[in-house]
């Protein structure tokens, strides 16, 4: 089984995916952006997009990195429109966690960062991995 680490940033789901033994597991879907967040249209091509990719990859359940809802570092209105779509996808544990939790767990037990992400997919793959060491 395999864990989706998701880091919602603007109009994207950033996606990395880990094993239990905190390896990445590569697939070409590395991302998938919300392109008009006011159509409907839209949002129902995203999210069609979202549950097409988690049941393509046999994803069973995802963790997101938690966004601040007020002060310096809030997410906006977008991000958190994603997270809601996220969560409504059928046969998926949807767990959020704090970007303190996430930053104590890559400390405490130290695994790697793998060659195969892509810089911008590192909290993604965090998020995965805290998830795993968390049980």
């Amino acid at each position: 089984m395999t864990i989706c680490g998701i880091e919602i940033k603007g109009s994207e789901a950033i996606f990395a995916l880990a094993t239990s033994n905190l390896e990445h597991v590569a697939v070409a879907t590395k991302k998938i952006a919300l392109d008009d967040d006011e159509d409907a249209a839209s949002v129902k091509a995203f999210a069609a997009s979202l549950a097409a990719f988690v049941k393509a990859q046999g994803i069973t359940r995802i963790v997101i990195k938690k966004r601040s809802k007020k002060g310096e570092f809030a997410g906006g209105p977008t991000t958190f429109k994603i997270e809601g779509i996220l969560q409504l996808l059928y046969d998926c544990d949807v767990q959020l966690l704090s970007p303190q939790t996430l930053n104590a767990q890559f400390k405490k037990h130290a695994f790697e960062l793998p060659a195969t992400l892509n810089k911008y997919q590192h909290e993604a793959f965090k998020a995965a991995c805290a998830a795993w060491l968390k049980g």
